[in-house]
């Protein structure tokens, strides 16, 4: 589906995008999204081994990890180019056909660290940094899912809270806001353009005289349908190169490290 929005997703760089439950990229309409957002897989800011300057996330070499440029961050975190390693190693095995271990670009930052550094302890970075470059792995592959179904991040976001909140598919805006982390005006806006699309509709909130009720509509429950089967299938490709029980480990030491982030936005 080609759509006006859909060419300005697919044009506009990857970026990391702000910590929270779920992942949400900041929207053009929203300048203060950087506060912790919400939306359906929030990859969080943990990157504190960013670089000094901005640039696209997208291209070998873009952005803050420049391996296949030999560019590297104020960290010397590099970004492998496509194609990197192909065929030299059995990523469920962890080794080379060769027999070799597999390494990577944060193994060579890493031991640069340690010689240029030792009186540091850098082994945040053997998790942290790989925690960050899957990030950016997987902000261009929701970009690429939802601009192939003409979706912004921020619409597939509040198409998202509404679908999983079951039959009738309809919030009031309030418990919207509040699912996704936004501002009330931020809200608004989403919605009205949301309506405009014909992928939202508003009715008065019988209990609340004052109040409105947004829900589905037909066609915006079948594209956010679409838009997430695609998302899980090119997340399914991301974590390809791990056995069930090796995925179901890292995200048991992920909910660890993340379990205080997420009581310390818990509303009280």
């Amino acid at each position: 589906m080609t759509t006006r929005r859909s060419e300005r997703a697919a044009e506009r760089p990857a970026t990391d995008v702000p910590e929270g439950r779920e992942m949400s990229a900041a929207s053009p309409e929203d300048p203060a999204a950087g506060h912790p957002g919400g939306g359906e897989h929030d990859a969080s800011a943990l990157d504190h081994h960013r670089g000094a300057g901005p640039g696209p996330a997208s291209g070998p070499g873009a952005g803050e990890h420049g391996a296949a440029t030999g560019r590297l961050d104020a960290n010397g975190t590099a970004d492998e180019g496509p194609g990197a390693d192909a065929g030299e190693h059995d990523a469920a095995g962890g080794r080379r056909t060769d027999g070799e271990p597999v390494r990577d670009e944060v193994d060579q930052l890493v031991l640069s660290w340690r010689q240029e550094r030792p009186d540091l302890d850098v082994s945040p970075l053997e998790v942290l940094s790989r925690v960050s470059r899957l990030a950016r792995h997987l902000d261009r592959a929701r970009r690429a899912s939802f601009a192939e179904h003409g979706l912004e991040p921020w619409e597939f976001d509040v198409l998202t809270t509404l679908r999983r909140s079951g039959p009738p598919y309809e919030l009031s805006p309030g418990a919207l806001l509040r699912a996704t982390l936004v501002t009330s005006g931020t809200m608004t806006n989403r919605i009205d353009r949301l309506a405009a699309a014909r992928l939202v509709r508003r009715r008065p909130d019988p209990e609340d005289r004052r109040g409105v009720l947004v829900s589905l509509t037909d066609q915006g429950r079948a594209r956010v349908d679409e838009a997430f089967a695609d998302l899980l299938r090119r997340e399914r490709e991301l974590l390809a190169g791990l056995a069930p029980t090796d995925r179901a480990t890292l995200a048991a030491l992920l909910r660890t490290i993340l379990v205080p982030f997420d009581t310390a936005h818990t509303p009280t």
